[in-house]
């Protein structure tokens, strides 16, 4: 959303070259020295980028290679932002316990769905890992840990849809602390359509 209300960073692109050469680095030395590298590059994005996430990683020292500047430096910079007004709408149920109970029948729509098996498809590749940013993701973590016997299967559901909620939880204080958004109840269509058209109608006239 700050990306396109504000404009996008001026990040320099890929550069096969410089990106072929981080990686013979990486074989050389391994992508833990890269890390302390980029640590001293720029520490900020290294406090936020695992060792063990090897694209993420090039980018950041692609970034500064090709630019002199660090990747911090970089997205603290907007690019151009739009030359007019945005009208910005969340919708969600007002209600809590309702959210929640949503939450729970999304995760078990999840399993009857096969999450389990795509899951275990992922496991079986044998070059995942918790380490990374997409076996990380909720409801992976959980599921991964179940496949390799660390918690039961009911213990893997309890876990995936707690930390569904509290995913949604911080979603939710993201979107409250961002400027000018009009929040709509999902449960009340008519008066969130009532919400939208009055505004149109504003902007119409």
């Amino acid at each position: 959303f700050k990306a396109l209300l504000e404009g996008l960073s001026p990040l320099p692109s890929a550069d096969p070259e410089v990106r072929s050469r981080i990686e013979q680095q990486a074989a050389e030395l391994g992508w833990e020295a890269l890390h302390q590298q980029l640590q001293e590059i720029d520490p900020v994005a290294a406090a936020r980028i695992h060792p063990n996430d090897p694209q993420r990683l090039s980018r950041a020292l692609e970034v500064f290679f090709i630019s002199g500047k660090t990747l911090t430096e970089l997205t603290q910079t907007s690019g151009d932002a739009l030359p007019y007004q945005v009208h910005q709408f969340a919708i969600a149920p007002a209600s809590r316990e309702l959210l929640h109970q949503r939450i729970e029948l999304r995760f078990h729509q999840m399993l009857a769905s096969g999450f389990e098996a795509e899951v275990r498809a992922l496991f079986a590749r044998g070059d995942l890992h918790t380490d990374l940013p997409s076996i990380r993701c909720v409801g992976y973590r959980q599921m991964w840990s179940y496949i390799e016997g660390e918690i039961s299967y009911d213990e893997m559901v309890y876990r995936g849809v707690c930390a569904t909620r509290q995913l949604a939880k911080r979603q939710m204080t993201w979107l409250r602390g961002w400027e000018g958004v009009r929040w709509l109840d999902s449960e009340n269509p008519d008066r969130a359509r009532k919400e939208v058209l009055q505004v149109v109608g504003a902007i119409a006239d």
